[in-house]
């Protein structure tokens, strides 16, 4: 394709006022005017000529780059075998010719035309993040709902308009500090809400005055925003995960070569530590209503005593929250459950589906993960249970008669219907409530029956298997620090694994005034001076 390059300047005729354009003599200058370029591109469908025409260089060097670069791009089609092609690159340069925006990459033009992509319009962020959760077919509808929360709530509106083949870490920095402001502004909006709150509550009923005092606080609490949750490290590390894995697809796909998402630094992401409710901890939580931690553990003690609860009170959740306990199932696992999963004879139950709660909705799905696919075994004892279970709901079965709702559940509301996973954690928090326990979540009872298995020496492995972990390790990671027993029994067993001689006293602290008291026990002499202990050890032999 031929391509020109010409000098002209703006000066105009003394005498007509028309511009002289290339005629002008002081163009023979160096300095005076400035380059043009005209290159000819591949004529239009219907034939029509067309060329792609840019003005204002400083000099012919720069201009006659810009043509070789122009005729480099109409050379990624090959002329005679790919006029569609070379229509193709001609529609972008002709689309670039009428913005005025810079020479399109030559890389990224040929990477574009050679996955087939459009040359002259470019997906936006927002546009790509839809196509690729449209194209999710395995998904389960849990998963579905968490991308499509956060594409919709943080990842459109505030990278959504940005060019997909533009995004940069520093879009995603920026998106992060602006999730971090929102989260300030949460936060004081929720303390001024609940300091006027309070407030309103301070103020008497009696009174007119106080009457219009709280009219006026009232008017004012209804104008403020509503309780928010801020975007914590948990979710913010899951947001960036959405939009690396949607953006390495579009790498895939051929539609960028590189993934700002998997370069972003996030402040990490702490699990909550589990701590068991010992008597210390119950003691402050009774003074202070304060947790120790978000994921509490009942002891063997209490979790029994939760039980003997429900049994007292015959309560018809008893053999649900009996077989969570001992057996570590999910919440959606246990609403899930069929008696057709439950094996009596080889004492097998099988655990198939879930019941999963998506909003209020709720919907039946395979387990959480593909080892949540999993048949664990049922004691004797829980097996007595079940059975009691069974016959306390055939009664109501012959009590409801022809109104009765056949799931063919395990566990079921009076008349035969499902369990909601949500009504279910509502029972479960007002039952810990009535039994004067220290509070725990529903999931929490999963945490004791890993702790109650792992304390009573099975292998790790067995337990992981049971609660249905993808990797033993995250079993041992979770559970092995809330059983404070068996881990000082596990010091002790250590400890006495190391023969010893005698140990030596260490020298005794001179008493400037009289010991108060002296009590020997155990091989220690503890006594008490001027209020603090003194402890002095007498020699011991330790056998091997």
């Amino acid at each position: 394709m031929n391509g020109t390059i010409t000098k002209r300047c703006g000066c105009r005729d003394a005498v007509t006022g028309k511009q002289l354009g290339a005629s002008c003599p002081k163009l023979r200058q160096r300095t005076h005017g400035l380059w043009n370029l005209v290159q000819e591109l591949p004529p239009r469908k219907d034939g029509t000529r067309r060329r792609f025409r840019r003005s204002g260089y400083s000099t012919k060097g720069e201009a006659q780059t810009d043509i070789d670069a122009l005729r480099a791009l109409l050379d990624i089609a090959d002329k005679k075998t790919d006029p569609d092609g070379r229509a193709r690159i001609a529609d972008l340069l002709e689309t670039v010719a009428a913005s005025g925006e810079d020479l399109p990459d030559y890389a990224e033009t040929k990477r574009r035309f050679a996955t087939g992509q459009s040359l002259t319009q470019h997906m936006t962020v927002a546009e790509w993040l839809d196509a690729w959760l449209a194209g999710k077919k395995a998904l389960r509808k849990s998963g579905e709902t968490r991308y499509d929360v956060d594409i919709r709530c943080h990842l459109k509106p505030r990278i959504g308009h940005i060019r997909l083949d533009r995004l940069t870490v520093q879009h995603l920095d920026e998106m992060f500090a602006g999730i971090a402001e929102t989260n300030a502004e949460i936060v004081d909006a929720n303390m001024e809400r609940r300091a006027a709150l309070d407030a309103l509550k301070a103020i008497p009923w009696k009174g007119a005055e106080n009457r219009g005092r709280r009219k006026f606080l009232k008017a004012a609490i209804d104008e403020m925003e509503p309780f928010r949750r801020i975007t914590g490290p948990a979710t913010q590390k899951h947001i960036r995960d959405t939009l690396r894995a949607a953006l390495n697809t579009a790498i895939a796909r051929g539609a960028i070569t590189f993934n700002p998402a998997s370069y972003v630094e996030l402040t990490a992401a702490k699990r909550p530590k589990a701590m068991v409710w010992t008597d210390e901890r119950v003691e402050t939580w009774l003074r202070t209503g304060e947790r120790p931690s978000a994921v509490m553990v009942w002891t063997p003690e209490q979790a029994g005593q939760f039980l003997d609860f429900l049994a007292d009170t015959d309560n018809r959740l008893y053999a649900l929250f009996h077989l969570i306990t001992f057996r570590g199932l999910r919440r959606g696992e246990a609403c899930g459950v069929r008696w057709s999963d439950y094996a009596r004879t080889a004492r097998e139950m099988t655990i198939a589906v879930q019941l999963v709660q998506d909003g209020w909705e709720v919907i039946e799905s395979a387990p959480k993960t593909d080892s949540g696919e999993r048949v664990i075994s049922i004691d004797e004892y829980t097996d007595e249970v079940l059975e009691a279970h069974r016959t306390k709901q055939a009664a109501e079965r012959c009590q409801w008669g022809p109104a009765w709702i056949e799931t063919g559940r395990m566990f079921t509301q009076d008349d035969g219907d499902r369990i909601h996973p949500g009504w279910l954690t509502d029972q479960f928090e007002k039952l810990v409530e009535l039994s004067g326990l220290p509070p725990i979540r529903l999931h929490d009872l999963r945490h004791v029956a890993a702790s109650l298995m792992l304390a009573a020496g099975v292998d790790v492995k067995i337990v992981s298997e049971t609660l249905g972990h993808s990797d033993s390790r995250i079993t041992r990671d979770i559970y092995q620090s809330v059983m404070p027993k068996a881990a000082r029994e596990a010091a002790e067993a250590t400890a006495a694994m190391v023969p010893r001689g005698a140990v030596r006293a260490p020298a005794p602290i001179p008493p400037t005034t009289p010991v108060e008291a002296a009590v020997e026990q155990d091989g220690l002499t503890t006594a008490t001076h001027e209020g603090a202990k003194i402890i002095a050890f007498r020699p011991r032999k330790v056998s091997a």
